[in-house]
């Protein structure tokens, strides 16, 4: 659905009426797992969403604090069947890591038992086969230790399968756990009832039932490990930051070292060469080259001089700092990056929700197949006349397959698996994605809108010339820089800059007004003066005659002001922009001269450009700047369609009609801030900016450098990261729409029903972990961490 600009693109949390917290849960092993947490914590009042998060362990639930809380939210969902507690800020993923690798170790302890236990046995049995098979005395032994294995193996190693599913069982509910369980028990009871009341002895199963369980085991390490391996972007991302940090103190240039924890807003900061940068701040002495690359992907240090921005977990390189932090704990770029990153391998597609609905009813579903299997193979067997062992045994073999072939553990897997990578990807490489919804979007695009300043240029315009209309140039620029004291935008900062470095002095101005797209007013020294572009001028005169007149004729008339402005500037720059000032009186506007400023093109835009339109995506170049410094730019990087002088609130205009005249799926590429309205209308917001300023982006992914090489490569992430998911959803339900009907149909032995099951996880997990090696634009790939 296309968003209307003049909605909010985002609702800040504090003003909604509910809240959402994170829960960290155990004992989730498949996609039924999911759906009976989901159930559980959406049947208490209050809960409005769930999301459960399978790869990780971890739900994320939205709810009315007035009505629950989130201690009885855990609280319902470990009545369910599944240990789950709040998670704490902080202390959260080094409990997960814990967790997850003391899962890793068991699962490994359990496989190495299970391999030992069943592996000499299977061995010596086709040792026998093959070169001894009429030793009828070494063949009855073998099956009495194989009995004997496999009854430890059902101990040893089963008993955490039987665990979890006995647990279900109190819980009314049924897990993967229960099939594993199911299949293990049926070839062991079978083969012991053969054993013990039959003559029969070629149809014995106590080694699968062995196997069956080692084989799992060593599919749930691979798995428990492949998880960690797609999970260690945001371990890679708490580990940037230094866990200690020198701060000066009060009033003394002695230095102590403090656990980063412990650091406050304006503390003093002392950097050495080689130290991370500890928390987000701002340098008051000293200067230094910065690696960034961690944190915004762009591999070039940058250089950092007094009263500049630092980001906390970037590198110094080579010179002494020392900055005053501005923010510390869960306020820095980095913990707002992390937090990003969570919130996105949380969220889900329709289509996982559609594979979590059909998981709830999954393993009721595949027992009664389980049941009908039995129930056919027995008919079988009885109109075929086949001997009641051989039936028996059949009926085994068959129901043990279809009971292991039928975890529902790829499905789980397969959507929450691939967003962990290609996010934790992403966010190595500086691009933020918000949501599934954003990468959804992100590889439907067919047009990318860009801003002009800030996006395509550097977005640090400096003056190049100041012209005076009777006047001299520095009392124009003395007077144009107190006027836009105030403003934020780059071209008032570049006349700021350009006065302080003429040693101009610059008195405070008085009634202060910002038009935005226009310019400034303010009062100046008692003078009424504005500063702005021609369509500000317009809007403060009658439109002007055709012009005639030449350069050179002073202070103008209302009627005659764009004509002595246009003709007493210098030729306008292939890349600038023209400032007017004028002085205000009660019956004319007079011009007081025009500051030329000029913008470069960032380095890698024309590359960055091209590689878009290689992509087969069409560029439209938005900006608010005049037609003729539009098309000199556009010129510079290859865009031919231009939309130049559109002021902020008519940019989301502008996006509508590319969407309804050229049906495009639309994304917006600008600062976050002047472009919100045209970010939030478009199907796609992708915002530049900082690391320091996440928090304010407005965008669906945020591009923490200021690379535009960064737009080609979030969209080409979301197209690998959609395919993946819509492979590993193939596999996950490929995989048991034909396997279980060859199982029940007894074409799959119980031992490859085993291996297979338990491959098919590693097979989702593999080929999520694929997107590591996704080839992005150089300007915005480094290496990993």
């Amino acid at each position: 659905m296309v968003r209307r600009f003049c909605d909010p693109p985002r609702i800040p949390r504090m003003l909604a009426a509910t809240t959402t917290a994170a829960i960290d849960i155990a004992g989730m092993n498949c996609a039924s797992c999911v759906a009976h947490v989901s159930k559980a914590a959406r049947s208490l009042a209050g809960v409005s969403d769930v999301s459960v998060n399978l790869a990780r362990g971890r739900a994320t639930v939205e709810f009315d604090p007035a009505r629950t809380s989130v201690e009885q939210i855990s609280e319902q969902i470990s009545r369910s069947g599944y240990p789950s507690k709040a998670e704490q800020p902080g202390e959260a993923e080094d409990q997960r890591i814990t967790q997850q690798a003391g899962h890793a170790r068991a699962w490994l302890g359990r496989a190495i038992i299970g391999f030992s236990l069943w592996l000499p046995v299977e061995l010596a049995h086709w040792i026998l086969q093959l070169f001894w098979p009429h030793a009828h005395h070494a063949h009855a032994n073998l099956i009495w230790v194989s009995l004997f294995t496999s009854t430890a193996c059902l101990v040893l190693v089963g008993g955490s399968f039987y665990k979890s599913a006995w647990n279900a069982l109190l819980h009314r509910t049924t897990n993967m756990d229960t099939l594993i369980a199911m299949g293990a028990s049926v070839a062991y009871f079978y083969s012991l009832i053969c054993l013990f009341f039959t003559s029969e002895r070629d149809q014995l199963y106590f080694m699968e039932s062995s196997a069956l369980l080692a084989l799992i085991s060593l599919g749930h390490w691979l798995e428990a490990n492949a998880r960690r391996w797609a999970g260690g972007a945001i371990r890679e991302l708490l580990n940037i930051a230094p866990a200690a940090a020198l701060r000066l103190k009060e009033n003394s240039d002695e230095s102590e070292e403090i656990p980063v924890a412990q650091l406050q807003r304006n503390d003093r900061i002392l950097i050495r060469p080689g130290d991370r940068v500890p928390v987000d701040g701002i340098v008051i002495d000293g200067s230094s080259s910065i690696d960034e690359s961690m944190i915004t992907g762009e591999p070039l240090p940058v250089t950092r001089i007094e009263g500049d921005k630092v980001i906390g977990g970037t590198l110094n390189a080579d010179g002494r700092l020392v900055i005053r932090a501005t923010a510390v704990g869960a306020d820095t770029a980095l913990s707002q990056i992390v937090q990003l990153v969570e919130k996105a391998q949380d969220s889900r597609p329709p289509v996982q929700k559609l594979a979590d609905q059909i998981a709830a009813v999954f393993v009721p579903v595949v027992l009664l197949i389980a049941i009908l299997t039995a129930g056919g193979w027995y008919a079988w067997g009885a109109a075929h006349h086949w001997a009641e062992v051989a039936i028996w045994a059949q009926i085994a073999k068959a129901t043990c397959s279809v009971l292991l072939i039928a975890c529902p553990c790829a499905l789980g897997l397969a959507v929450p698996a691939a967003i962990m990578v290609g996010t934790g990807l992403g966010a190595r490489r500086g691009i933020l994605i918000r949501d599934i919804d954003a990468l959804q979007m992100a590889e439907k695009i067919d047009t990318v809108v860009l801003d002009k300043t800030g996006t395509i240029t550097e977005g640090k315009p400096v003056v190049t010339s100041v012209v005076g209309e009777g006047v001299d140039a520095d009392t124009v620029l003395r007077l144009a820089a107190a006027a836009e004291q105030f403003s934020s935008h780059p071209i008032a900062k570049a006349i700021l800059n350009e006065a302080r470095k003429r040693g101009i002095s610059i008195s405070q101005p008085d009634q202060f007004n910002n038009q935005p797209g226009y310019g400034v007013s303010a009062t100046v020294e008692g003078r009424s003066i504005v500063v702005g572009n021609q369509a500000m001028l317009d809007r403060l005169t009658a439109p002007p005659p055709a012009a005639s007149q030449t350069k050179g004729h002073g202070n103008s008339s209302a009627a005659d002001l764009r004509i002595g402005a246009t003709a007493s500037a210098k030729p306008q720059a292939a890349e600038g922009t023209t400032a007017y000032i004028a002085e205000k009186s009660s019956d004319a506007i007079h011009l007081l001269g025009s500051i030329e400023i000029a913008d470069s093109i960032k380095p890698d835009s024309v590359t960055a450009i091209l590689q878009l339109r290689a992509m087969g995506l069409s560029t439209v170049l938005l900006t608010g700047d005049n037609h003729t410094a539009a098309a000199a730019i556009a010129q510079q990087v290859a865009i031919t369609d231009i939309h130049a002088e559109v002021r902020p609130a008519e940019k989301a205009a502008v996006i509508v009609q590319l969407q309804e005249n050229s049906k495009h799926r639309v994304a917006m590429v600008g600062d976050g801030i002047n472009d919100a309205p045209a970010l939030a209308q478009a199907d796609l917001g992708i915002a530049l900016g900082s690391g320091s300023d996440v928090a304010k982006e407005t965008g669906d992914i945020v591009l923490v450098g200021s690379s535009l090489s960064g737009v080609a490569s979030a969209i080409l992430l979301s197209r690998a990261t959609m395919r993946i998911i819509r492979q590993n959803l193939f596999f996950a339900f490929i995989y048991n729409v034909l396997a279980i009907p060859l199982a029940a149909m007894g074409l799959l032995h119980p031992v490859v029903a085993a291996a297979a099951m338990a491959l098919s996880d590693v097979t989702v997990i593999g080929n999520s972990l694929r997107l590591r090696w996704t080839k992005l634009p150089v300007g915005a790939t480094r290496k990993a961490l």
